[in-house]
């Protein structure tokens, strides 16, 4: 349309079936639990592909700092369990854990609202101009009435042409008494032209 600018862009984005969703959830959660933590920046990484958002990408990052320093530490640690202190044991199972529930849970919570979310919102209405644009101050315009609109004829249905209207009885009588005088007058004059 002239004058009101570019049309905004829609997002597309496909959205997979539910059982899809599920499958990989539950793939990403088990890769999660089965690496002891240690591969839970991969569905830190789908959720950041996901929602695009820079805050799932910036705890991506983290993610990935708390898995390569869990693993560090785990490599710093003495081969035989007997070796161990108490503390480092303790420390060690209290990191696993916090990042075992704080990447599943913000993963499954923020994954399962933005799928929601999208089928709440469904498929935004297409932009459309407003249909009288406000006038400038400096510009005046009549006030236009506004006109119901006409019913388009179908044309699937027969249509009918409208009842003629039946002359009133005392028309046609008048018609008929004229037609007879004519008639009248028409013999008279035919037998006095055939008289001469």
């Amino acid at each position: 349309m002239h004058g009101y600018g570019p049309m905004p862009q829609q997002q597309t984005t496909s959205r997979p079936s539910p059982a899809t969703l599920t499958t990989v959830r539950v793939i990403l959660v088990t890769v999660t639990v089965l690496s002891c933590g240690l591969l839970g920046w991969v569905a830190m990484l789908r959720l950041a592909i996901v929602t695009r958002r820079p805050r799932d990408w910036v705890l991506l990052v983290v993610v990935m700092v708390l898995n390569a320093a869990l693993f560090a530490f785990i490599l710093g640690t003495p081969d035989d369990p007997d070796d161990m202190s108490d503390a480092s044991v303790l420390l060690m199972l209290l990191w696993i854990v916090a990042l075992l529930a704080g990447v599943i849970t913000y993963y499954l919570y923020v994954e399962i609202r933005h799928y929601s979310s999208l089928r709440s919102l469904g498929s935004p209405p297409p932009y459309t101009a407003p249909a009288h644009p406000a006038p400038l101050p400096y510009q005046q315009h009549p006030v236009q009435q506004h006109q119901q609109p006409q019913p388009q004829p179908n044309p699937y249905t027969v249509q009918t042409p409208p009842p003629t209207p039946l002359p009133a009885p005392q028309r046609l009588d008048q018609v008929r008494a004229e037609l007879d005088e004519l008639s009248d007058y028409l013999r008279k004059e035919n037998r006095e032209g055939e008289g001469r």
